[in-house]
């Protein structure tokens, strides 16, 4: 089959690529923004790129393509989507598509939640991985103990980044309620993606469809700590729940110990004891609850939490969560994919555990469709409290890129520190003025969901000037 993908280059998108290339077909894709390095991973795999979504691309094909798989990225208006719709062309999307051609034979496990999701569905891979499962997976990022962000694997098991996200632009379900699992992970739920959800309450609706579909002999693995999450499971759950957290009345709970890692309770009894390697880029107490998580989701499989622990010691976390970018005189930069308040928090928490009383500089790009709508705008300052400074960026390409004033957000920081939290329309302003507070022994955390203008290599070399 010939399977032309609309949107090819989002890692969601380019992932469903890799996968149907795996299987067999004949993949071609176009998008906006056709570059490395999603480019270059498409292209290494024969999948052919084209530029752009100009109708005329069909003229290219010998044959039209079999199938459109659309991504949504792709609205109505988009000059190829009209006229697919016009020439009546067959099109789906890309969750419905791998639900139905990949997902629809295997033993899903997959990850929901507001925060974590990919983090934790990297672990999840990992312990599989690490106990010869061989299993397929799709990640939202690259995971470094992978080379690629997607497989189609060599056996029934097949994890999965649960995004609560609409599907596409003709199907505003969550992608989630596709992937029909047998092993679900509810992290956690607060309110976010504000562009599609009128409130917390919409995207409890939405999970809850996914609790509707796991199996009576499938499992629900739910963080015992969220109000939200209770809520959904009141609604009803067909499938048994086992709650995880840091309380021990949750059927699995830890123990927080030295360096950061711990030791995972069942039934509140040590059952194994997980030590981050020095090089894995994980650390906070945010990413104790996601191994935990991890690890009951394998426990389900079959895979003992020893085993699953002796995995997590050599599991490396996915780029942009805390990555080291570099060290320029002394000064150490990261970057962190965090946008919502609580991941925020929780980055800052984990940085803060590892490098102890350094000084941490915060630099944030509040970029979000729910940041730039404002809806978390008060939440931000405290989100910010424990880092040392905060710059803040609230402009793009020289536009006002909020629909709110930074400066005025940002004052409470200011009130018994001066000058704590600064916001700027230039990046390059910016730049200069984190270079210039900038000392050795800091840490550097930059914190955007976009590119943020490359902002970490310019900071880098400034300082080196």
């Amino acid at each position: 089959m010939h399977i032309h993908i609309l949107g090819i280059c989002g890692t969601f998108m380019g992932g469903i690529a890799a996968i149907a290339r795996q299987a067999g077909h004949r993949v071609t894709g176009c998008d906006a923004n056709v570059y490395p390095p999603m480019s270059t991973q498409l292209e290494a795999q024969g999948i052919e790129l084209i530029e752009g979504f100009s109708p005329d691309q069909l003229l290219q094909f010998e044959t039209l393509p079999d199938l459109f798989v659309i991504g949504n990225v792709v609205s109505r208006g988009n000059p190829l989507m009209e006229a697919i719709l016009n020439q009546g062309l067959p099109y789906t999307s890309g969750p419905q598509w791998l639900g139905e051609q990949v997902l629809f034979s295997r033993h899903v496990l997959a990850v929901a939640g507001t925060h974590g999701k990919t983090t934790t569905s990297a672990m999840l891979t990992w312990i599989l991985e690490f106990n010869a499962y061989q299993p397929g997976y799709l990640i939202g990022g690259v995971p470094l103990n992978f080379t690629v962000s997607a497989r189609l694997g060599q056996s029934k098991y097949f994890v999965i980044e649960a995004d609560e996200y609409d599907t596409a632009f003709f199907d505003k379900r969550s992608k989630f309620v596709h992937y029909r699992p047998r092993t679900a992970l509810l992290n956690n739920l607060e309110f976010d993606h504000a562009d599609i959800f009128m409130d917390l309450a919409a995207i409890e609706t939405q999970f809850h469809h996914l609790v509707r579909t796991v199996p009576s002999n499938g499992l629900l693995v739910v963080n015992g700590q969220e109000s939200a999450l209770e809520r959904v499971i009141t609604r009803g759950a067909w499938a048994p729940v086992e709650l995880f957290g840091q309380d021990v009345q949750n059927e699995w709970s830890l123990i927080s110990q030295e360096g950061d890692g711990f030791i995972a309770l069942q039934l509140g009894k040590p059952v194994a004891t997980v030590k981050w390697a020095p090089d894995s880029g994980v650390m906070g107490r945010h990413n104790q609850l996601n191994a935990l998580a991890a690890i009951a989701c394998a426990n389900h499989i079959g895979i003992s939490p020893v085993d699953a622990a002796l995995a997590l010691a050599q599991f490396k976390n996915v780029k942009r969560r805390l990555e080291t970018v570099g060290v320029a005189n002394g000064v150490t930069v990261y970057d962190d994919f965090a946008h919502h308040p609580t991941a925020i928090t929780s980055t800052i928490d984990g940085l803060r555990r590892r490098v102890g009383q350094a000084r941490i500089l915060a630099v944030l790009e509040p970029r979000s469709n729910t940041m730039k709508l404002g809806v978390m705008k008060a939440q931000l300052p405290h989100s910010l409290q424990a880092a040392d400074k905060i710059f803040a960026y609230g402009a793009r390409d020289g536009k006002e890129s909020l629909g709110w004033d930074l400066r005025e957000v940002l004052l409470p920081l200011n009130t018994t520190e001066p000058n704590k939290a600064l916001a700027f329309d230039e990046l390059g302003d910016l730049v200069e003025a984190v270079a210039k507070e900038a000392q050795p022994g800091d840490h550097i955390l930059v914190m955007s969901n976009g590119g943020f203008g490359g902002v970490h290599e310019k900071i880098l070399q400034t300082i080196l000037r």
